[in-house]
């Protein structure tokens, strides 16, 4: 979704250079992705000086716990797999 906004909105600026309506029209497809969007649930992003909200941070705890457990026993049946993938991560 997020590709076809951006794709609309690149040819929107382009048509645009002729005639200033399609400007108006990009500006317009970007607003209404932004508020009515597939990833915007309809309330207000928190700022950076709001507390989260517990729902959303009990479950980004429950999927960072998830994943390093998947990564704990990745580690542990494939030691040599793991190892290589450390090295190629540092270098």
């Amino acid at each position: 979704m997020r590709g076809i906004v951006a794709s609309g909105t690149v040819v929107l600026v382009v048509l645009g250079i002729g005639n200033h309506l399609w400007w108006l029209a990009a500006v317009a497809l970007l607003y209404l992705y932004t508020t009515h969007g597939r990833g915007s649930p309809g309330t207000p992003p928190a700022g950076p000086g709001s507390p989260p909200l517990p729902d959303s941070y009990r479950a980004y705890r429950d999927r960072r716990d998830r994943q390093a457990k998947w990564e704990r026993r990745y580690r542990r049946e494939r030691p040599f797999e793991a190892r290589r993938q450390t090295r190629e991560k540092s270098r």
